[in-house]
């Protein structure tokens, strides 16, 4: 009886919770499909998985999984690259995708996120911010033509990339289509800014749902010879029996199994959803009320098998979405029944009122998208990068301006080889502390003393002058590379030619094997505890 109570306890916060996620969810699956090239009812299947399937598995209780605005810019680049532009064929690589992240879940590759430098991730998201603005502002003017993204080399058949289209579109503005946009977009700054801070209702209101509507109301008071033209409007199917219905799903056409894209395409998708979502976790931990821990190894296979099925039924690629998931905490969530519920909301819209979901001006639906793209690349968040430093800037901007060079992936490994430089330079910087008074030197060795710290320990011994006293300090440090170690003791070995006093404070033992430092009984080596009295 106790269990039952506490369940339905839950369901009178889960309930109005799924309903705002549900309001959230419809205009971005929509959304994220457009700006994936994508039809856009493989945006609705993916909102559909991520919130039935991928709810019902994962272990998280808050997070909510669906299509992911991170991830528009390898969608819309991959499909481009399929054999003849085939979104069949790119769903055999989200079913690859799934199968790696059901793989890397049983092999405990939850902690990945935990190795990529919080400036890169950063550096990642505000790259693909920019990518968002830069597409969807075409069709924000009203150019609906086809334009590539500049995430991978365009076919010789294509012309034009996110640069390049984005100025070519002031030279084929649709009026209706940019007032619309206009009056969209500045909707949701203007409502950012109202609710920023209150509490109450008002915070419930989606503004995702508040834009569509605005969009569809501008549209459809503009009747006569100033309507929108149908190709500026969503275009999804619409069934007249269950049969028919089900035929919108598409299948994976396996047929393009060997082609060495389709195989990358899955990598890319499963690195990038898999490191998405552990990200998009750890934050909804961090938000959640009572402070559960979500087993992440749990995750990545629910992660899988949602991918699995999104593929194999014709949906987009699904991650953990910080955005519906915050949404869903601050609506008061309590389980992953509201989860649940919000992808059974998404179906039954798409199965009996598709009419509606078709008043919908795509200029509305890129108003959203650009407004993502703004949270994820605005200007205070490069100001705050670079008050904290050059070794956090300058990772963050080459990430981004990587990502915008090549691709996501190739951009991303840049930016951690970059962020890896820092990192080697600041143990280079801090690992060894050298201070001197006179003739009494002190040599203090710290954290992980690697073998790039060789060189100036063994330059500063060698300009020790004569007739001084050297401390080595190794208390404090954690590992000792056996390079240093034998830099040392060199230096002892004809340190006593120039009259010098050498000692050592702790263990120089912390290496691979067994320091012979300590075993030599001509070495001036002085034992801890002796140091310690």
């Amino acid at each position: 009886m106790k269990e039952r109570t506490s369940f339905f306890s839950s369901l009178r916060s889960d309930i109005p919770s799924s309903i705002v996620v549900f309001l959230v969810a419809l205009p971005l699956c929509l959304g994220v499909a457009l700006a994936s090239k994508a039809p856009l009812f493989s945006g609705l299947i993916a909102g559909m998985i991520g919130g039935i399937v991928i709810g019902a598995l994962s272990g998280s209780q808050l997070s909510v999984s669906g299509p992911a605005a991170g991830l528009t810019a390898i969608v819309s680049a991959a499909i481009l690259l399929m054999p003849g532009g085939s979104f069949p064929a790119f769903l055999v690589s989200v079913v690859i995708c799934g199968v790696l992240q059901i793989a890397m879940g049983f092999a405990r590759a939850g902690s990945i996120g935990d190795y990529v430098p919080s400036a890169v991730i950063k550096g990642m998201l505000a790259a693909i911010g920019l990518i968002l603005i830069l597409n969807q502002f075409p069709h924000l003017l009203g150019d609906d033509s086809q334009f590539e993204t500049d995430e991978a080399v365009p076919p010789p058949a294509k012309k034009g990339n996110i640069f390049t289209n984005f100025f070519l579109a002031f030279g084929n503005i649709n009026k209706i289509a940019f007032l619309i946009g206009g009056v969209c977009l500045a909707f949701h700054f203007l409502w950012e800014k109202l609710v920023t801070g209150r509490k109450g209702f008002v915070r419930l209101i989606p503004a995702p749902l508040l834009v569509v509507l605005i969009g569809i109301g501008i549209a459809q008071s503009m009747g006569g010879n100033g309507a929108l033209d149908p190709q500026h409007l969503v275009k999804l199917p619409q069934a007249s029996s269950a049969n028919e219905f089900f035929s919108f799903f598409t299948k994976p056409d396996w047929s393009v199994i060997m082609n060495s894209h389709v195989w990358i395409t899955g990598v890319t998708l499963a690195i990038v959803a898999s490191l998405e979502t552990l990200l998009s976790i750890e934050a909804i931990d961090d938000l959640d009320p009572y402070q559960r821990v979500t087993d992440k190894n749990r995750e990545l296979k629910a992660q899988g098998v949602g991918n699995f099925i999104s593929g194999m039924i014709g949906g987009l690629p699904v991650t953990s979405v910080i955005v519906r998931s915050s949404a869903n905490v601050n609506s008061g969530a309590q389980s992953k029944k509201s989860t649940i519920m919000h992808g059974t909301l998404l179906l039954l819209c798409v199965a009996f009122i598709p009419s509606l979901l078709n008043l919908i001006p795509k200029a509305a639906l890129a108003a959203v998208l650009i407004f993502t793209g703004y949270k994820l690349a605005k200007p205070a968040l490069f100001v705050d990068f670079y008050k904290k430093g050059w070794d956090q800037f300058l990772p963050f901007v080459i990430t981004i301006a990587a990502i915008l060079a090549t691709d996501l992936l190739k951009g991303v490994v840049i930016g951690i080889f970059i962020g890896l430089f820092f990192v080697l330079r600041s143990n280079f910087k801090t690992a060894v502390m050298v201070v001197s008074d006179a003739n009494r030197h002190l040599f203090r060795l710290r954290k992980d003393v690697s073998f790039l710290n060789k060189a100036i320990i063994k330059n500063r011994l060698e300009k020790v002058p004569e007739n001084s006293y050297v401390l080595i300090d190794a208390s404090r440090a954690d590992f000792i590379d056996r390079d240093v170690v034998e830099v040392i003791e060199d230096f002892t070995k004809h340190a006593h030619l120039k009259n010098i006093q050498v000692e050592v404070k702790g263990s120089l033992e912390r290496t691979n094997g067994l320091s012979r430092f300590a075993e030599k009984d001509d070495a001036p080596y002085v034992p801890q505890s002796d140091m310690a009295s």
